[in-house]
């Protein structure tokens, strides 16, 4: 049976998707400001939609494989990982704090960082037993 229609429409949207983000991700490896996992889950997830072989091969990549299949597998985010996200949220609040002109600001922004880092923080961490599947 073919692909369903809404799937062909929007393949090269995922794909396109999929690059940029692995683009971005690769920049982050290198500049510490800019984020390498997120971009390589955005693109993870639009790869599953529009070329799986492409998804299996971020999987499969030694170095960013097992991060992306913790999370996709099981939800998890490695403890090492949590606490880099959430030291970089606090230090990014801080200077928010001290350099916002607008006191609304660092309570917006505080709020937003509160939660993400709340999620982060309650992710289980990976489970990488060795039992047999």
């Amino acid at each position: 049976m073919s692909e369903p229609t809404s799937n062909r429409r929007w393949r090269p949207f995922y794909m396109a998707l999929g690059y940029v983000c692995v683009g971005l991700a690769m920049a982050g490896a290198v500049l510490p400001v800019l984020p390498t996992t997120p971009f390589l889950l955005v693109a993870l997830w639009a790869y599953f939609r529009s070329h799986p072989e492409k998804a299996q091969k971020l999987l499969d990549h030694p170095r960013w494989g097992p991060p992306l299949r913790d999370w996709r597998e099981q939800g998890a985010i490695p403890t090492r990982a949590k606490i880099a996200a959430v030291s970089v949220m606090a230090l990014s609040w801080l200077i928010v704090f001290f350099t916002a002109t607008k006191p609304w600001v660092p309570i917006v922004v505080g709020l937003t960082l509160c939660c993400t880092a709340t999620f982060v923080a309650t992710r289980p961490a990976p489970n990488r037993g060795t039992g047999a599947a």
